[in-house]
């Protein structure tokens, strides 16, 4: 009888045991992400994302990172030091063609660009022959440099009469302060919505319209190796962040709450109202009819590849389907 007592007792610890025992939480792997800047509105689908638990559905633990210089967020994951970074075609084209590193783009955040000529609307600069007799600041050297060019050529325009001068990342200031009369290099998204927000209305235009290359401003690029070998792992990073820039999508003042709360305050505060209005720029470019979020073209690519090859920018030509894969069309 005591046994039998004693097996009892034994079962229902065990019962209980089991009952209270918590379930164990998926294993999650650590990914990391270099961003091209500090937070705004178009990183909000990543913190939305992680807000939301759909990188942990998925069996990441994002961390995000800040550059500490332009090149990070291509350097990182060519070294192995970072899995993801966003980066610009052009500037990976060049990358590639110099050093022939191991990244790869697997996903545009925008379908189209977002680097805009911007001008006071005083200054009456409306297209690129509208510079002669102008000076325009810029940075970036040659390649900046050779958009001008092509832009003021194509629209008939004569260079020789534009003063150009390097700037280095004061754009918005040089123009506040008069000190050129436009620039090239401003995104359409943020530098455009903070004039307006210092009272200052403007005029833009893109260098697309006048001979420049279409392109996908920003790029989702990897280690191509870290990607043959674990492609699961960032096909389920881009499930994650489908997901973000559709809630995003659907509720722009949620995502501007949970973006607002991940700012880094004391290195570039957000506004609401500018980051508001970016976002009301932005989600037209980030997905259109004939492009899905993420969408990247190899027509697209091998047309910048070609003109950045026609301007001795790079020195040799590659191949479109070795700089980017669709690796959302796998999800």
């Amino acid at each position: 009888m005591k046994k039998i007592k004693l097996l009892v007792l034994c079962m229902l610890v065990f019962i209980m045991g089991c009952g209270s025992k918590k379930v164990e939480e998926k294993k999650l792997t650590d990914v990391s992400i270099v961003l091209d800047w500090y937070p705004n509105a178009i990183h909000s689908l990543f913190y939305v994302a992680m807000e939301k638990g759909y990188f942990k559905e998925e069996g990441i633990n994002l961390e995000i990172k800040y550059p500490a210089n332009v090149s990070d967020p291509i350097a990182l994951p060519a070294a192995g030091k970072a899995d993801l970074g966003l980066f610009y075609p052009q500037q990976m084209i060049m990358a590639k063609s110099q050093e022939d590193i191991p990244v790869i783009s697997i996903g545009a955040l925008t379908q189209g660009p977002l680097n805009v000529v911007v001008s006071p609307k005083e200054n009456g600069i409306t297209r690129p022959r509208d510079l002669e007799g102008k000076t325009i600041g810029y940075s970036d050297g040659p390649l900046t440099e050779d958009m001008l060019k092509t832009m003021v050529a194509e629209d008939g325009g004569d260079i020789s009469k534009v003063k150009v001068l390097d700037v280095g990342f004061d754009l918005l200031s040089s123009m506040i302060t008069k000190r050129v009369d436009a620039t090239l290099g401003c995104f359409v998204n943020h530098e455009v919505p903070v004039m307006k927000e210092k009272g200052v209305d403007v005029n833009y235009f893109y260098p697309t319209d006048f001979g420049v290359p279409y392109y996908n401003e920003l790029l989702i690029v990897a280690n191509s190796k870290k990607v043959k070998e674990n492609k699961e792992l960032y096909l389920g990073f881009l499930r994650a962040c489908e997901k973000g820039f559709r809630d995003v999508k659907n509720n722009p003042e949620e995502a501007l709450d949970i973006l607002l709360a991940n700012q880094e305050a004391d290195q570039f505060p957000l506004t609401r109202g500018i980051e508001k209005q970016s976002l009301q720029i932005l989600l037209p470019i980030m997905e259109k009819e004939d492009a899905p979020f993420l969408d990247q073209k190899e027509k697209v690519w091998q047309e910048n590849i070609d003109w950045l090859y026609d301007k001795k920018i790079i020195n040799k030509k590659m191949e479109a389907k070795d700089i980017f894969i669709n690796l959302y069309k796998e999800m």
